[in-house]
This record gives structure tokens, sequence and C-alpha cells, in this order.
């Protein structure tokens, strides 16, 4: 059994490190970016979105608009273990709307619901939701009501109602995160450790994944778009 918890300041620093842990352990299955740990790149692009989820969770401390919002599942025999969350961020004009980011549960506590509670639970503050998926997430999301709208580079997006949101989101700009020291030195670590054949390797791996989910995510939309009009 769970419980649902709803955040609009920052988790205490127990939960953060679960929510950032979780970031680490599924980041395979929760990343635009779905590389493998076979990938040398797979450490980097880990630090990178654990990085992100970092500075959401920060930016929750404060008045601005558009800010991020947590719900995260709780064991309900210890409500300070971590089961699952949700993180997402309200339009800043659209009272309705909000984007989820990033959903996770964990492994041993899958299909028991979690995931669908926190959506609808987020769905049911924010009737009109969105969420860029990988194409083989989109069935799970359109059995919780979201409907595939467009291709959103290597995702599919999709939405609660059949058109987004005119409003603005406050997505965090991960260009600055991946020009820091930081992520140079982990990649110069890298390359010292497997050789830069073997990295551009990786990249070049990385870059015929996105490619192939690009296709997957053009080739879903388009099948769909192609049934609603048979309809």
């Amino acid at each position: 059994m769970f419980t649902l918890v709803h955040l609009t300041t920052p988790p205490p620093e127990a939960m953060k490190s679960q929510v950032l842990q979780m970031v680490v352990d599924y980041f395979s299955d929760i990343s635009p970016v779905s590389l493998t740990p076979s990938n040398p790149l797979y450490q980097l692009y880990q630090y990178v979105v654990g990085l992100e989820v970092h500075r959401y969770l920060d930016s929750m401390d404060g008045a601005q608009a558009g800010k991020p919002e947590l719900i995260m599942a709780l064991d309900a025999d210890d409500p300070a273990v971590l089961l699952g969350f949700a993180l997402y961020l309200p339009y800043v004009d659209d009272p309705d709307a909000c984007a989820l980011v990033y959903l996770a549960v964990q492994a041993s506590q899958r299909r028991q619901g979690i995931g669908r509670a926190m959506v609808e639970a987020m769905v049911t503050r924010y009737p009109h939701a969105e969420v860029a998926c990988v194409a083989g997430k989109v069935p799970y999301f359109a059995a919780l009501g979201f409907q595939p709208l467009a291709v959103r580079g290597p995702q599919v997006l999709m939405n609660t109602r059949n058109q987004p949101s005119n409003g603005l989101v406050a997505v965090q700009d991960l260009q600055p995160i991946f020009q820091s020291k930081e992520v140079r030195q982990i990649h110069s670590y890298l390359v010292q450790q497997h050789g830069r054949k073997a990295m551009s390797d990786a990249e070049k791996k990385r870059d015929r994944l996105l490619d192939q989910l690009t296709q997957q995510a053009a080739h879903l939309i388009e099948t769909y778009t192609s049934a609603k009009r048979l309809h």
C-alpha cells in the first residue's frame, strides 16, 4: 500500500536524496536519451539528468510562477520510504495546464497502480496535462487518458486534450549543464578511461539511437493520424 503527498516546496533532504537516487537508478527509463549502461556516455547523461532534477527540486523554493510541483508515493507502513515520484511543471499563464517532466516508480513496486495514481492526482489538479515520451511508452500514457499529438525530437508529445496549451512552461535549459566544468571533467575522465575511439563510437551509437527513436515517434504519429482520419 502507498500514500500520496503533494509538494509545492522542496522535499526534505532525505526524500530529495531518494528522488535523485531513483533518477540515477532508472535513468534509462525516464530520460529521452535512453542510453544503456553499456554505452560509455551513460554516466555523463546520468549526471546531467540528475543535476537537472536537482535544479528543479531547488527551484520549488520561491514564489516564481510556473515553479515545479512534486507528487511522491510513500510506503504506507513506512512513510520515510519513497516508492515513486511525479515531477511536473504548471504552465505559467494557463491555470488548467501542466507538463509532466519525470515519472518513476521503484522497480519492485511496479504494476501496483502507483504511477497511475500519481498521474491521476496530477491531472485532477491540472486537467490539461501533457507528457513527452518515447514511442514505447505511448500505450502506458494512452491508458491514462493521454492522446498522441505530435513528434518532439525522439519523443511523442501526448496530451489529455486534442491540442496543447498555448501557455508557457519554465523548463530547465540543459545547454549550460552540458557546457559546465563538471560535465567537461566527467567527459575527460571517460575519454581517459575508454579512449577517444570508444567515446567517438559511443556518440555515434547515441545518435543512431536518437534517430531510431525519432523514426519510431514519427511512425506512431503517422499511424495514429491515419487511423483518426479513417474514423
